[in-house]
């Protein structure tokens, strides 16, 4: 993918790269980085390769989660704790 990848914010030209990038990861982490890897939209990739990969494989593991929360400011952090707590995702 990567030798014909340009940059293309683009439904057409973001979810297939996204998708490419979740389907050949081996981890939550992974799918992140493969889709960061690609350059161009990587935000938006990397959102939609995690959030596959998350629900694929049950969860975020520990380590990634706690240092991403680390990472956050309090009112944030108190957002997603927020989020999580109503939708049952701690």
């Amino acid at each position: 993918m990567r030798p014909g990848y340009r940059f293309d914010v683009s439904c057409p030209g973001s979810v297939p790269p996204a998708i490419t990038a979740f389907l050949e990861a081996e981890s939550v982490e992974a799918a992140i980085r493969n889709a960061v890897s690609l350059g161009g939209d990587a935000d938006t990739q990397a959102c939609m390769a995690g959030g596959m990969a998350e629900a694929f494989r049950g969860g975020q593991p520990d380590e990634l989660r706690l240092e991403t929360l680390a990472r956050l400011t309090p009112e944030l952090r108190a957002v997603v704790e927020a989020f999580q707590a109503r939708f049952l995702l701690t």
